[in-house]
C-alpha cells in the first residue's frame, strides 16, 4: 500500500478497561482497523488524564489508577478515515462509556513496510 501526502489522522481517547463484552475497546478498534486494511494504527498509554467529568486518573505507585488513558492513533488517506467512523461510533455505542474521536489533517511524508 502507498501513502503518501495528505492524509488524515483519527484519534480516540478512551480509558483502558472500556470492554465490548469480554472484549478491550481499544483492541476491537485497532484490530478492526487492520482487518478494515486502514494504513496504521498505534495503541498509546497515558500517564495522566481528565476529561468531561473532570475526574483525575494518574498512574503512581501510590495511588494506583484502574482506568489510565488510552489513545488510539489511526493515520490513513481522508476517505478510508471517513468511511470507518460509522465503525468507531457503533463500538461507542456498544461500550457505552464515554470518550473523544479526534481528526486531523496531516500530510503523510514517509510510509513502507519493514524489508
Amino acid at each position: 500500500m502507498e501513502l503518501q501526502g495528505q492524509s488524515k489522522l483519527l484519534r480516540i481517547f478512551v480509558g483502558e478497561i472500556d470492554k465490548i463484552g469480554h472484549q478491550l475497546l481499544y483492541e476491537a478498534i485497532l484490530l478492526a482497523a487492520r482487518e478494515k486494511g486502514l494504513a496504521g494504527g498505534t495503541v498509546l498509554k497515558g500517564i495522566m488524564s481528565f476529561g468531561a467529568s473532570s475526574r483525575v486518573h494518574v498512574a503512581r505507585l501510590i495511588e494506583l489508577s484502574e482506568d489510565l488513558p488510552v489513545v488510539i492513533e489511526i493515520v490513513d488517506q481522508s476517505e478510508k478515515i471517513d468511511a470507518f467512523l460509522p465503525f468507531v461510533n457503533e463500538l461507542f455505542e456498544k461500550c457505552g462509556r464515554g470518550g473523544l474521536i479526534t481528526i486531523e489533517k496531516v500530510e503523510v511524508l514517509y510510509y513502507k513496510p519493514r524489508k
